[in-house]
């Protein structure tokens, strides 16, 4: 079945138009054939049994590929691609058990008391921002500088470089939308910049992740030149963007659903259901990274054949009817809401989700705790989103932090 002339949810930049888009979509089915705003075929998978299904199919594999990639040097693209999101058995085996005895529990553990301090600061912020009584954007003051700050603290990054990191990155990330040479150019820079990293790490190991991936062993497999970098840059894409868009979303959802809020304030033990529930309601990610069939695959009752380019939405996996009771409605007591796709299914799940949740847990709830009269500068404003294929991110999230006195006596 082919979708016809409908809106795309990628490129629809307010809130209510994308979620629109989103069920005008699925309204024809679970699998449904398409050329994306980029003018790629692909197959959009958007139920969840079936993009569940597909995200652990045997009959499906990553490939080399992404944003301009015909008009990106061969080189960078081998710097920033040559991670576990675009390779295969054996090869992703490989790469995942060598990433993984440097990524570990203990080490996101330890970063639990930098990680509050960061907050407590940014707080600080958000408070000076909002003490005349103006609207201060949350996601400009607060949910983008804490994961950019924590990951590449957590890398071994200067802080001087920590806002060029941002730029270089938000381009990576979204490189559908910029021109070729805008994107080409960031990814240059921050290849080049990690190249300069690695060398120094090499010369002087430190205490943070870079040094560790860098250093880790298997017999004498280690991790190349390139497969560091390119984990660099997916370590930039799960631990920056995506967990900066589960404290803005979920902020956000809480703040448009005053009871749950006041639920949680009275029940903040609630606060790692309520996590995965703002994973479930608003995604960070629209859909999982594109693969390849490599086979005719049988999902939702159509044959998708080999060599075909499939897409599984996350974002509507989570608001299905047949997988979730009242899925439009944001709940944190939801019993189900830990079973959502946020962070893939299979042996593509997502190796920074310990991360986000631990980032997402401590910043949501210092924020409520130190704004107990935070709102929405606007309840029925439609927040703008930016256009993107695979990320779901709020341009801005304006908020005030404590009501005034005219609105408190009203």
């Amino acid at each position: 079945m082919t979708v016809g002339t409908g809106p795309s949810p990628f490129t629809e930049t307010t809130t209510s138009a994308r979620r629109a888009a989103y069920e005008q979509l699925t309204a024809s089915g679970p699998v449904q054939e398409t050329v994306l705003f980029t003018g790629v075929r692909v197959w959009l998978v958007s139920g969840y049994a079936e993009a569940r299904a597909l995200l652990a199919h045997p009959g499906i594999a990553k490939r080399p590929g992404g944003p301009h990639f015909d008009q990106t040097p061969a080189e960078l693209n081998a710097a920033q691609n040559t991670h576990m999101l675009t390779s295969n058995p054996p090869d992703h085996t490989r790469l995942r058990r060598l990433v993984s005895a440097a990524f570990t529990r203990r080490r996101i553990d330890t970063m639990a008391p930098r990680i509050q301090a960061i907050t407590d600061a940014l707080l600080d912020d958000v408070a000076t921002a909002g003490r005349a009584g103006e609207p201060v954007d949350l996601a400009a003051v607060f949910g983008y500088p804490l994961p950019i700050a924590v990951i590449t603290e957590l890398l071994g990054v200067p802080e001087q470089r920590r806002e060029a990191f941002r730029d270089w990155t938000t381009i990576v990330i979204n490189g559908s939308v910029y021109p070729a040479d805008t994107y080409v150019d960031a990814v240059e820079q921050l290849v080049g910049y990690v190249r300069g990293l690695i060398a120094e790490k090499r010369a002087a190991p430190a205490d943070d992740l870079l040094s560790d991936l860098i250093a880790v062993r298997d017999g004498t497999d280690r991790l190349s030149e390139d497969e560091l970098t390119s984990m660099v840059k997916l370590l930039l894409v799960a631990g920056y963007e995506t967990t900066a868009s589960l404290i803005v979303l979920g902020t956000h959802a809480l703040l448009s659903h005053p009871e749950q809020r006041q639920l949680l304030r009275a029940e903040p033990d609630r606060l790692p259901v309520a996590i995965e529930e703002m994973l479930r309601y608003d995604p960070p990610l629209q859909v999982a990274i594109p693969s390849v069939t490599t086979t005719p695959v049988d999902v939702g009752g159509v044959t998708i054949p080999a060599g075909e380019v499939v897409v599984p939405v996350l974002f509507t996996a989570g608001r299905d009817p047949a997988r979730f009771e009242d899925p439009g409605g944001f709940d944190i007591a939801r019993a189900e809401a830990a079973q959502h796709l946020a962070f893939g299914h299979g042996i593509h799940h997502c190796l920074g989700a310990p991360l986000a949740r631990l980032e997402g847990r401590i910043a949501i709830g210092s924020l409520l705790a130190r704004f107990p009269d935070l709102h929405l500068a606007d309840g029925a404003a439609d927040p703008a989103r930016h256009p993107s294929l695979l990320v779901n991110a709020m341009a801005e999230l304006p908020v005030r932090t404590s009501r005034s006195r005219v609105h408190q006596q009203g």
